[in-house]
């Protein structure tokens, strides 16, 4: 086998799972509450939810027309790269990489603090376990991709199982006494669409992740059948999962309680079972954030595969196992996060990284429309539903929403366009 040959062996069930798996986090958990307050009304928090996963199932109809046009690994990267060329190609799969390899440590140090809440004696030790987990989870992925997708399966079946039956929970037990709620003042004119607008962007990140599985068209036996099949269900299980469990939560907690909460799905299994029962939920959450790591760590590894390749990026990271894991870019992508562990700088990057997902997006929903012109011949097993204006509907709200998260966060935006500004040298300078 080639050094730089990666192996068919993925198929419409890991799609599913790695879907769910790179999508379905801690934000499902976490991020009902904040949501609650910035809205205060149930039928417009269910709504912006809803208008969100639309999205997500409509930019996944216009993603399987690139995937399977351009079976290739490393998503967004091979996109932008064959329809802008290898500079506009660099820029997009750098900050892919960098992104994920951010979010990769927030979710390893999210873990160590979870796991300290179950073993109180590793307390002081949260970074070395962090880094650990990032360890085990190299030479876990190592063995080989059959292995690594049966458990991105395992995980995503348990999570997804996990948070259905938190619904029928919610549903189904009755509590001893109602919790008392307070009047929810109901938001002052002129506010409701700042809220809306937070609340979107809230959600718009606990989304991230619909895409996951155009990254492994190149390893699945069939991608022209399997992608569409594969992003489908899983972004449409991801929104009946994320609308049962709001709506579950939205029973269960009076929409005061809610909105002051940090981790609402706890604070609603310990009111129907008693205090005992928060480890539930933090082992729930645990597992989530196992199986976001997991995909991460298969997904993301094969943007600077493709880009080593290319001639875009080091060599060195082209080399495949004899398991199918592009095993060096797995190993450096899995020290960059360790990096960004040792010196703090995870969280920080973790805000740019929110500019960086939105630039990828656009960039893909741009190479759609710039392919069909410029290559209107290449085969498309799968056409883009709705085109032109489903993309350009997209593209449209793809860059309003990176100019809201440029005005939102513009310290940390900074910081991103900065990357842009310099990046021509670093491309002349990888560029083999």
């Amino acid at each position: 086998m080639a050094q730089n040959q990666l192996k068919k062996l993925l198929g419409v069930g890991f799609g599913v799972a790695v879907t769910i798996g790179g999508t379905i986090g801690t934000g499902i958990l976490r991020k009902p509450g904040p949501i609650a307050q910035d809205i205060g009304n149930p039928s417009l928090i269910i709504a912006v939810w809803l208008a969100v996963g639309l999205y997500a199932l409509a930019g996944s109809l216009s993603v399987m027309e690139l995937g399977t046009m351009l079976p290739k690994a490393g998503g967004w990267y091979v996109y932008a790269h064959r329809a802008f060329g290898s500079y506009v190609g660099f820029v997009i799969g750098i900050s892919s990489w960098l992104g994920s390899i951010s979010a990769m440590a927030f979710g390893a140090a999210v873990m160590s603090e979870y796991t300290a809440l179950l073993f109180p004696s590793i307390l002081n030790y949260q970074k070395t376990v962090a880094i650990g987990i990032l360890v085990l989870f190299v030479a876990f992925h190592s063995v080989g991709v059959r292995l690594a997708s049966r458990a991105q399966e395992v995980m995503s079946v348990l999570k997804a199982v996990g948070l259905l039956a938190f619904v029928i929970v919610c549903f189904v037990v009755t509590p001893e006494k109602p919790i008392p709620s307070e009047a929810v003042k109901p938001l002052a004119e002129g506010s409701v669409w700042l809220g809306i607008l937070a609340a979107l962007q809230a959600v718009f990140y606990t989304y991230d992740g619909w895409h996951t599985a155009a990254y492994f068209t190149e390893e699945d036996v069939d991608p022209s059948r399997n992608l569409p099949r594969s992003m489908i269900r899983g972004v449409l299980l991801i929104i009946s999962i994320y609308i049962l469990v709001n709506l579950a939560l939205l029973y269960v907690l009076p929409i005061s309680t809610l909105a002051g909460s940090k981790l609402p799905a706890a604070d609603a299994i310990q009111f129907l079972f008693g205090p005992s029962s928060a480890q539930v939920v933090t082992f729930l959450l645990m597992i989530s954030i196992m199986g976001i790591i997991n995909a991460q760590i298969m997904f993301n590894p094969r943007v600077i595969f493709a880009m080593g390749r290319d001639g875009l990026f080091f060599r060195f990271v082209t080399k495949v196992n004899e398991g199918g894991t592009p095993i060096n870019a797995t190993v450096l992508t899995a020290g960059a996060s360790i990096l960004m562990i040792l010196t703090n700088t995870y969280s920080k990057l973790s805000d740019i990284a929110t500019f960086f997902f939105v630039l990828c997006y656009a960039s893909c929903f741009a190479a759609l429309l710039r392919l069909r012109q410029t290559e209107p011949d290449l085969p498309r097993p799968v056409l883009a539903w709705g085109y032109p204006f489903s993309t350009w509907t997209l593209l449209f709200i793809s860059l309003a929403f990176l100019l809201g998260v440029v005005i939102g966060d513009f310290s940390s935006s900074l910081y991103a366009i900065a990357f842009i500004a310099v990046s021509y040298p670093i491309y002349r300078l990888i560029k083999q």
